[in-house]
């Protein structure tokens, strides 16, 4: 993750060989287009994470975010859908697991 000024940025190619771990069929290709939306999903996540924490910290009276801070505030970022591999057990990529 690159910090562009105060902007979060991940690069495309990290986030390709991420999503390439998580395949079970080594010849499974990711296209650019998903690459992006990911990065962007990714993007959105550290960003409302880092607001989050900073929330966590003020409302402690801290000046500074510490890691406590977002170790707090993790359950609230927790989903409860399936993993992003596929179908399961539980249904399509989206659907409740529970």
């Amino acid at each position: 993750m690159a910090n562009a000024g105060n902007q979060v940025v991940f690069k495309k190619e990290t986030v390709a060989k991420l999503l390439a771990r998580s395949f079970k069929e080594d010849k499974t290709k990711v296209s650019s287009d998903a690459v992006i939306l990911v990065a962007e999903m990714l993007k959105v996540f550290v960003e409302e994470a880092t607001r989050r924490a900073v929330k966590q910290a003020d409302s402690e009276d801290c000046d500074t975010v510490d890691i406590e801070h977002f170790e707090k505030i993790l359950p609230q970022l927790q989903f409860k859908y399936v993993p992003l591999a596929g179908f399961s057990d539980d249904g399509p990529i989206g659907m409740p697991a529970g």
